[in-house]
């Protein structure tokens, strides 16, 4: 896990020096790019980092999020990931949905997320409503502190929940 977050340091890296002498005019435009790996839990069909160690047994989750600026601050996003729950027992996850900047610096999200668990019959799927802060650390990266809430879709078998998560985005 720690080489993972080692990599993703190395290409934020990459990308700030490149940035110096970059001369677009912003990072959240129409035909941009934008690839977000998250922090978060993986309760909700991740597609984001998390790690978790309960009595001996760990879980953890990675994933990760791909958006393309179809206008000025809205952004189309898709996401996948994967969750190892211990015993044989995992996930794949997927989300699909938009992103808007408010201001150019207020995110607010509305996505579809589906799991589908090994060996379930009945597998969850929620719609999420986020919004949050986008601080840009230059000019192609920002970090993004977020409330997220997900409505669950099979509540006779899935509850509701609310997540704190913080983003980490490159926009190319």
């Amino acid at each position: 896990m720690r080489s993972l977050f080692l990599a993703a340091f190395a290409v934020f890296a990459f990308l700030n020096l490149n940035a110096q002498g970059d001369d677009d005019h912003g990072p959240i435009q129409e035909g941009k790019w934008q690839i977000e790996i998250n922090t978060g839990s993986w309760t909700t069909g991740s597609t984001a980092f998390s790690l978790t160690s309960v009595d001996g047994e760990t879980m953890w989750s990675v994933g990760g999020e791909g958006g393309y600026f179809v206008a000025d601050d809205l952004a189309i996003k898709a996401g996948l990931g994967y969750s190892d729950f211990g015993d044989d027992f995992s996930s794949f996850s997927y989300k699909i949905g938009a992103k808007y900047y408010i201001n150019s610096e207020f995110p607010v999200g509305l996505d579809f997320t589906g799991t589908s668990f090994k060996d379930f019959d009945e597998n969850p799927s929620y719609v999420g409503i986020e919004g949050g802060y986008a601080w840009f650390i230059t000019q192609k990266v920002s970090v993004e502190p977020k409330l997220r809430y997900n409505i669950s879709m099979n509540s006779d078998f899935y509850d509701d929940a609310l997540q704190v998560l913080i983003g980490f985005a490159i926009h190319l």
